[in-house]
């Protein structure tokens, strides 16, 4: 099974740069969105159609802000569970997919002047203690933008953005502690010495460049890494400020 996650910085714009080839060209069996930016208005006047799946939406209440989906294909069989009653910002979804849980997370960005750290690391330790109780049932996939960069070899300018939201002391602890609490980075797991991105400013021509930054991951339960058979970065397909993660499961 490959599963796909990718913040598209705007679902209407992504599907103006290729997104519908992509789609076609990797076929994966689940794709997850993050900041998808459209409303429920647009959810209800099915705006947006991709053959051969089905979808699934959890818009902000603020109109084009934020949001996730996820795209399951058709044929998959996934319960949805209800959002947490704290996500107003439609950052949190999870699907039942029989055999582990698989979350679609949008992470808080800490801001520029940090004005949302503190917010940023409420909504982490929620999270992570809904995490814990959903575990005990079945084993968790957790996919999407975590809008950090955990240790100085997931960003190319390390010392220059000591201090930096994405690059905090208290993201980069907190994101110890999540993988402390029993959480797999199945990228890092497989490539212990890789340097590879995810996101790369749109200033100063960081993309071409690459000075970027690894803030997206798939991260799993420690008890369901040895099911990870492939971990990947879709580094070349464009579109967004963002790049695809992957896995593949078996």
């Amino acid at each position: 099974m490959k599963i796909i996650s990718w913040n598209v910085n705007g679902l209407r714009a992504v599907i103006k740069k290729g997104f519908i080839g992509f789609l076609k060209k990797e076929k994966p069996d689940i794709l997850c969105l993050q900041e998808i930016k459209i409303d429920e208005a647009a959810i209800n006047l099915a705006e947006f159609d991709f053959p051969g799946y089905v979808e699934f939406y959890n818009p902000a209440e603020r109109k084009g802000y934020s949001g996730t989906a996820i795209l399951a294909r058709a044929g998959f069989r996934a319960a949805v569970l209800p959002k947490p009653d704290w996500d107003d910002e439609g950052r949190v979804q999870v699907i039942d997919a029989g055999k582990f849980y698989l979350a679609n997370i949008y992470f808080p960005n800490a801001n520029h002047e940090l004005s949302r750290l503190r917010f940023k690391i409420d909504f982490n330790d929620r999270l992570l203690s809904y995490f814990k109780k959903l575990e005990k049932k079945k084993p968790l996939i957790i996919c999407g933008d975590y809008n950090v960069a955990h240790e100085e070899i997931d960003l190319a300018r390390p010392k220059d953005n000591i201090g930096n939201a994405g690059f905090t002391d208290e993201e980069r602890a907190w994101m110890s502690k999540f993988l402390n609490n029993g959480f797999v980075d199945t990228f890092r797991y497989s490539y212990p010495g890789k340097q590879e991105y995810s996101w790369w400013s749109y200033r100063a021509g960081a993309r071409a460049r690459n000075i970027g930054w690894r803030i997206d991951y798939f991260c799993v339960s420690g008890k369901a890494i040895k099911r990870v058979k492939r971990a990947f970065i879709m580094d070349q397909v464009m579109g967004s400020d963002h790049c695809p993660v992957g896995i593949e499961i078996v």
